[in-house]
């Protein structure tokens, strides 16, 4: 894949991965409202986004094949583990925002900063020791 291709096709996947992680986050706060909703729905979004944005990357953008189940399973744990920097640059962001501002809105326009940011680290980091 040309260079301009990967970058359009990272891009749109990261961008259907942040509207799977911000739309699990809204859904998540209308199902629950109680103590800690903000955090659960942090929670619940970053998990339906990692495991989109892995789909993703895995198939169209490294083309990456497992050789068995538990070597597709350990592919994943290291994409979670290279993940683990990357979220904290993200929540960084929307609590960061949530704390300034104490809106919705904001929060959720700090959640997208941090997640265009930590995709942009999280690519050099799958590329060199995820789908090596």
């Amino acid at each position: 894949m040309s260079a301009s291709r990967l970058v359009i096709f990272y891009a749109l996947f990261a961008g259907l991965s942040i509207l799977a992680n911000i739309g699990f986050q809204k859904l998540s706060l209308i199902a629950y409202s109680g103590p800690f909703s903000v955090l659960f729905s942090v929670v619940v979004g970053t998990a339906v986004g990692l495991i989109v944005k892995f789909a993703l990357d895995k198939i169209w953008i490294f083309r990456y094949r497992h050789r068995d189940l538990s070597h597709g399973i350990r592919s994943f744990l290291l994409y979670t583990v290279m993940g683990l920097a990357t979220t904290a640059i993200f929540w960084g962001f929307e609590f960061g925002a949530n704390a300034i501002y104490h809106s919705e809105p904001t929060r959720f326009t700090g959640g997208v900063i941090g997640l265009v940011i930590g995709y942009i680290v999280k690519y050099r980091l799958d590329k060199r020791f995820v789908f090596a």
